[in-house]
C-alpha cells in the first residue's frame, strides 16, 4: 500500500480504483449512522471511465461480472452508479446506463462523503429475481458497506424493468473489524443455501450464511476465514497491511467448489501484479485447497492467470457456465494501453485432475 497518491489519481480519472482492503470474523455490535440524508444525485456524466475513447471490441473496465438474459451478457463493474455494458456475442460491448442515478440514502448515513462511485460488484439470478451485491468504501479504508438491490429483469426496453435497493448486508468498522466489507460474491451451495463471501487485505477472505432470501446475514451468524496471507502484526488496525488478498470468487465445479481469489496489487497501471490464484474444496466452508496440498488459509494458491506479454497484471474475476461453456472474465492491465484496464475473457477447459486451464474465446 505504497504511493496512495498513485491510486488517487486513477481515482480522479474516474476508470479504476477499487479494491484495496479485506476482514474477519465479525461481531454483532450495531453499527452508528448519523440522521437520514436524501439521496444524493450522481455526476452528470455516468460513462464508466468518460476520460477514455469507448473500443467496443477492447472495453476498458475494471472488476467485472456477468450474467446472460435472453440473447444478451450484461456486464456490471466498478464506477459511478455501477457500470454496465451490454454484448450479444462477448466480442463487442455497448455502454448501458449505470444502475443507479442516485446514491440511496442509506449509504450515506453510513459514509457521509460517498458520492456514488460504487466498488466491484456481484450479479446473480435467483428465486425469479436478479440480485446485485455491491460495495461503497473509503479508499484505503474499512470505513465499508455492502449493499443489495434487485431487478425484475435486466433488459430496459421491458415495461418491469429498474432497480429496487434494499439496504444494507454488512458494515465494517475500523479498530472494530479486522476484515473489510467489500468484494462481495454470492454462492448458492448444493443445500441452496446462499452464501456471501468477501474481504481484501486487513485479515483476508471470509464468508458468511445470508437469509433464504439474500436480505442480510442469517441468524444465528455462521462465519469462516477462507483465505488469508501474512500480515505483519506491527501495523495498526486501521491499515490494510500487506496481506495482499481480496476479490474472491467461488464457482461450483463436479464435486467441488473452487475459490478463485486476486493476490498482490491492483490499480498501479503498468506497475500493477495482480494474479489469480485458485483452490478447491469439498464444501462451501472450506478448507480450499491448492494443486498441492497448500492452503488457502495459510497463503496458498495455484496461480490460474498472472502478468504476461499483453498484461501487467490481471485481476478480480468472475467465473460462468453459460451457453454450455465455462467463461472466465477479469480485468487486465494493458502495457500496450499504458496500463489501462481491459477487459479479459477466456473459456475454461479443466485438466484431468479437474483444475481450470484458461484458452482464448473460440467464437
Amino acid at each position: 500500500m505504497t504511493k496512495i497518491t498513485d491510486y488517487l489519481l486513477l481515482f480522479l480519472l474516474s476508470a479504476i480504483v477499487p479494491d484495496m482492503m479485506a476482514q474477519q470474523p465479525v461481531d454483532t455490535v450495531a453499527p452508528v449512522a448519523p440522521a437520514i440524508q436524501s439521496p444524493q444525485p450522481l455526476q452528470a456524466s455516468l460513462a464508466p471511465h468518460p476520460h477514455f475513447p469507448f473500443d467496443p471490441k477492447n472495453p476498458s473496465v475494471h472488476d467485472p461480472v456477468m450474467i446472460k438474459e435472453g440473447n444478451t451478457y450484461y456486464l456490471f463493474e466498478t464506477g459511478m452508479g455501477i457500470g454496465q455494458l451490454t454484448s450479444k456475442d462477448l466480442n463487442t460491448w455497448m455502454p448501458g446506463k449505470p444502475v443507479f442515478d442516485r446514491v440511496p440514502a442509506w449509504i450515506n448515513n453510513y459514509l457521509p462523503a460517498f458520492r456514488g462511485h460504487f466498488w466491484a460488484p456481484d450479479i446473480l439470478f435467483y428465486q425469479g429475481r436478479y440480485h446485485l451485491f455491491y460495495a461503497c468504501s473509503a479508499f484505503a479504508k474499512n470505513t465499508s458497506v455492502i449493499g443489495h438491490a434487485s431487478a425484475k429483469t435486466l433488459n430496459p426496453d421491458d415495461p418491469v424493468s429498474g432497480w429496487t435497493d434494499h439496504g444494507l448486508i454488512v458494515q465494517s468498522v475500523p479498530y472494530r473489524d479486522r476484515w473489510n466489507a467489500i468484494d462481495p460474491n454470492i454462492i448458492i451451495d448444493e443445500t441452496g443455501t446462499p452464501w456471501m463471501t468477501f474481504g481484501s487485505f486487513w485479515d483476508g477472505i471470509k464468508l458468511v450464511k445470508l437469509t433464504g432470501d439474500l436480505m442480510g446475514i442469517a441468524k444465528p451468524e455462521t462465519w469462516y476465514s477462507l483465505c488469508r496471507r501474512p500480515r505483519t502484526h506491527s501495523l495498526d488496525d486501521s491499515e490494510p497491511g500487506d496481506g495482499a488478498v481480496e476479490a474472491p470468487f467461488i464457482f461450483r465445479h463436479g464435486d467441488f467448489y473452487y475459490l478463485f481469489v486476486s493476490y498482490d496489487y491492483c490499480c498501479r497501471g503498468l506497475n500493477s501484479n495482480y494474479n489469480v490464484v485458485v483452490g478447491r474444496s469439498s464444501s462451501v466452508v472450506g478448507p480450499y485447497l491448492d494443486k498441492e496440498g497448500g492452503s488457502l488459509a495459510t497463503g496458498g494458491g495455484s496461480i490460474v492467470i498472472k502478468g504476461d506479454d499483453t498484461y501487467a497484471g490481471v485481476g478480480h474475476c468472475a467465473v460462468y457456465h453459460m451457453d454450455d461453456t465455462d467463461y472466465f472474465i477479469a480485468h487486465g492491465y494493458s502495457k500496450a494501453e499504458n496500463g489501462a484496464s481491459k477487459l479479459v475473457i477466456r473459456e475454461i477447459e479443466w485438466d484431468s485432475q479437474g483444475w481450470p486451464i484458461l484458452h482464448s474465446l473460440s467464437r
